[in-house]
């Protein structure tokens, strides 16, 4: 700051000893002009192109101003009568006085909104040939990386400073160090120590850039996020002048643009990745599902005979029955796979219908009933008939994969049960399935619907669970329009899964 006045203060100085020069150099040529015998009106015109070169070589209005007054008032004392006072023996100077100060202040004025334009004109030259410099160079950047380090190194060169830039990463968080370039025209990495404020400052900031210690912060504003901070020396940043602040926010734009771009490509390759890997993985599911249908079908047809055939009380029968149950196991989990894989390639056509609620539970129950003989589960439903469009098999197959996964997950002794509501306020109904077994563990709650994802404790989907279960229920339900979400029970232990399908028709 102190640096700053001191240069405004030097040129104050320079200006008022440069007007100064021009009115005793007009002066001194109206002293030869008299004893040369030339009119007044010479004279006149001398001062009035002491004024114009007065107006084109120092900075502002006031100057051309100052030295029209001053002019008449030095010729005035030197060259009329009496000499060396300020009055005036002919009122017809008084005329003279006038036109002469309105010449030199038009001519002042003139000359100075042309020096402006000028000026103005040299800076947009200055400046779009920055901003071509830096786009130029931006478009050869490979990561963000190098795009701050030719923005700090484009900046530095136009600035006459030692720039920097820190780069926050793709989840908004600042980097760990930050990018300067050192008079040496190198650029180098310095450690960036802040814990998260320089984020919260940049969110909170109400001005053009924030004043810190060693640095002026300017943010580096992308489409959704800060993306980064460019860093101007303090003492640079004191002594900027307007134009240099527009140059430095254009380049930030400039540098905030090739830094959403790569971004976004970034993201685009990691979609188109993501897509084929998942078209691979879903042929592949496919195929292996559609090999094991066949000899299940009579792995399960034939134990079924086994058993038949074998009294119950037969060391054999038992033996029958767990590959009967095993074969069928294998055989829920393929159809879960294809019902996923048809999901998801966007083959499997909803055939939405106004089905009754207690018919599409009592279907899911009835067939858990035969899967499991013996677990009870408790059916809490409206008394009054409820029509709900859905398509029933996909919302019974929903329905089974909730209860198998609270089955598994609750001792025999314990509670099952699942409860259909309405709710008029949002016009859906409301699914519910509850156990008490152990629930779920926090750190899994926000990951359960994911494909493949087992769960860390003995709740739904990890007993003998590859995480498709509850995947296809999220694809159905969703397909529905829809929602699904689970949390541990408020009453005690165990888990609920809540699910609702809209009461409209779409």
């Amino acid at each position: 700051m102190y640096n700053k006045h001191k240069k405004e203060h030097f040129g104050v100085i320079k200006y008022i000893f440069t007007l100064i020069l021009f009115m005793a150099a007009a002066t001194g040529v109206g002293w030869l002009f008299r004893l040369a015998g030339f009119p007044e009106t010479n004279i006149v015109v001398v001062y009035i192109l002491s004024v114009l070169l007065t107006a084109r070589f120092t900075k502002t209005y006031i100057y051309g101003i100052a030295s029209s007054v001053i002019a008449t008032i030095v010729f005035n004392y030197f060259f009329t009568e009496p000499y060396y006072t300020l009055s005036v023996n002919d009122p017809a100077y008084f005329i003279t006085f006038v036109i002469m100060t309105m010449t030199a202040l038009v001519t002042s004025a003139l000359t100075s909104k042309v020096k402006q334009s000028a000026i103005e004109a040299r800076e947009k030259e200055e400046e779009t040939a920055a901003m071509y410099r830096l786009t130029n160079r931006l478009t050869d950047a490979a990561n963000i990386s190098d795009i701050a380090g030719i923005a700090v190194s484009t900046i530095s060169d136009i600035m006459g400073c030692c720039a920097a830039c820190l780069c926050f990463d793709e989840n908004g968080q600042p980097e760990k160090s930050f990018i300067q370039q050192k008079e040496s025209q190198n650029l180098v990495h310095r450690k960036f120590y802040d814990d998260g404020e320089i984020k919260h400052r940049m969110e909170q900031l109400r001005t053009a850039y924030d004043v810190g210690g060693e640095f002026y912060d300017w943010p580096i504003y992308g489409r959704d996020a800060v993306l980064g901070v460019l860093r101007i020396p303090i003492e640079t940043a004191e002594i900027m002048n307007e134009t240099q602040k527009r140059l430095l926010r254009s380049m930030i734009e400039s540098t905030a643009l090739a830094m959403d771009r790569f971004r976004s490509v970034q993201e685009r390759i990691k979609s188109r990745e993501e897509a084929v890997q998942e078209h691979y993985r879903g042929n592949l599911l496919r195929a292996i599902s559609h090999d094991l249908r066949t000899p299940l079908f009579g792995i399960i047809g034939t134990s079924e005979i086994l058993m038949d055939m074998i009294d119950e009380k037969d060391s054999r029968y038992a033996l029958a029955e767990d590959i009967y149950n095993d074969a069928d196991w294998l055989h829920s989990l393929v159809e879960n796979i294809l019902s996923l894989t048809r999901l998801h390639d966007g083959k499997l056509a909803l055939d939405k219908r106004m089905e009754a609620v207690e018919e599409v539970v009592g279907v899911a129950v009835a067939h858990m009933a035969k899967r499991v003989p013996g677990r009870e589960i408790s059916v809490y439903i409206p008394d009054e008939v409820l029509l709900v469009p859905m398509d029933a098999k996909l919302i019974e197959q929903t329905l089974v994969n909730l209860l198998d996964n609270a089955i598994k997950a609750t001792p025999y002794n314990k509670e099952i049960n699942i409860s259909v509501k309405k709710d008029m306020k949002n016009s859906v109904a409301v699914f519910t399935v509850a156990d008490r077994g152990r629930g779920i563990v926090d750190q899994d709650l926000e990951h359960i619907f994911q494909m493949f994802y087992t769960t860390r404790g003995k709740g739904a989907d990890s007993n003998r669970g590859v995480g498709l279960g509850l995947a296809i229920c999220e694809s159905i339900v969703k397909a529905h329009g829809g929602t699904i979400e689970a949390h541990n029970r408020e009453d005690g232990e165990g888990a609920e899964f809540v699910f609702t399908l809209p009461m409209e028709v779409d």
